[in-house]
């Protein structure tokens, strides 16, 4: 993506989200320029972290005692509850000289869980100040170190590249030399060389798809960048095929709720579900009685009548997995479902050793 297309990116992420983006790119790009100018569309005020000139006392304060209790002073840099709300820039993430000083940023870029705020050893964040990353990429052409694994998937990672239309746009703007201009419109392959690829190999994970999970519900992105998003996040192979997946479902898979709780209105469609919508639907029951087992007449009935209608292979394999939830086994044991279930039942006992 271009300096534009990242612009729009972080602001859905950062006005809608607590999660941490990391803009990868070559020197000279516009990250840091970029993120400056969303900051004052924003509104937001801005502070810049240099990470390769800090050591661990900038980052977490300097310790003083009170009494018997050791505390750490608040860093001149760290916005407070009643500041206006802040963008707080981890600039050369990847420069940082010193390998505490990198882990002890870590906590810091890692979004908060849910309920709680983002934190730095005692420091904690108010929501409404948000954390950005940028690096250089580890292409080798850059005194950088690599970046641990764990601290990766902790971020959703944009590729950012030269484009000479974003660059032709950003010159006018800021009324640059006519002279510099014109040249670099008839000769665009002096502006900047590409360098070597930027992606760093993201991987599929729980956490990569929760954060996946997140940015679909809370975020509109431009229909061209979402597969560059999540690649950053999943890997591209993951994200083609997530994004595939869903241009070929525009039906999505009847959900656990409208089973138990809309039978009547679903019926014909669970019967009519291929079988790959028809296992999403099931793990869905799956997940959703084992977070809360509670089922009341109507949604046990209905519980059964879609195990009834499941093709035999499926059928076992709900209910194998339902018995393993106490109070739904109770339910669907029931002698009064024993022409759905008992089937099932017996061949799975018989299965145990």
């Amino acid at each position: 993506m271009n300096v534009e297309q990242m612009k729009t990116v972080l602001r859905e992420i950062l006005t809608r989200t607590d999660l941490t983006p990391c803009v990868v790119g070559h020197r000279g790009v516009g990250k840091t320029a970029g993120i400056v100018q969303l900051c004052r569309e924003l509104g937001s005020s801005y502070v810049p972290l240099r990470l390769g000139q800090m050591e661990v006392g900038d980052l977490v304060g300097i310790p003083y005692r009170e009494g018997k209790v050791m505390n750490w002073s608040r860093p001149c840099w760290w916005p407070a509850d009643d500041e206006p709300a802040t963008v707080i820039h981890c600039d050369e993430l990847n420069r940082a000289q010193q390998e505490d000083t990198l882990q002890a940023i870590f906590q810091f870029v890692e979004p908060p869980a849910e309920g709680m705020r983002r934190a730095l050893h005692t420091h904690s964040l108010h929501p409404k100040h948000k954390v950005v990353v940028t690096i250089n990429p580890p292409d080798g052409t850059y005194q950088v170190a690599t970046l641990d694994r764990a601290l990766i998937d902790r971020m959703v990672m944009l590729y950012v590249e030269t484009d000479y239309h974003c660059w032709a746009g950003y010159a006018a703007a800021r009324d640059l030399d006519t002279g510099v201009r014109h040249f670099l419109a008839a000769n665009s392959m002096f502006l900047a060389s590409q360098g070597s690829p930027l992606e760093m190999d993201a991987e599929p994970t729980e956490r990569g798809w929760e954060m996946v999970s997140i940015l679909r519900k809370s975020c509109r992105f431009p229909r061209d960048l979402e597969m560059e998003i999540y690649a950053g996040i999943v890997g591209k192979e993951a994200a083609i095929a997530f994004l595939h997946w869903c241009a070929e479902n525009t039906r999505h898979p009847v959900t656990a709720v409208e089973v138990l709780n809309g039978w009547d209105g679903v019926r014909e469609r669970l019967e009519a579900q291929r079988d790959d919508l028809q296992a999403s639907t099931m793990g869905d029951i799956v997940a959703t009685l084992t977070s809360d087992p509670r089922l009341g007449a109507e949604q046990e009935e209905n519980l059964v009548r879609y195990i009834d209608i499941l093709p035999r292979d499926m059928r076992f394999g709900l209910v194998k997995s339902l018995l393993k939830i106490p109070s739904v086994a109770q339910a669907i044991s029931q002698d009064k479902y024993d022409a759905v279930v008992f089937d099932a039942i017996r061949t799975i006992s018989a299965e145990a050793p």
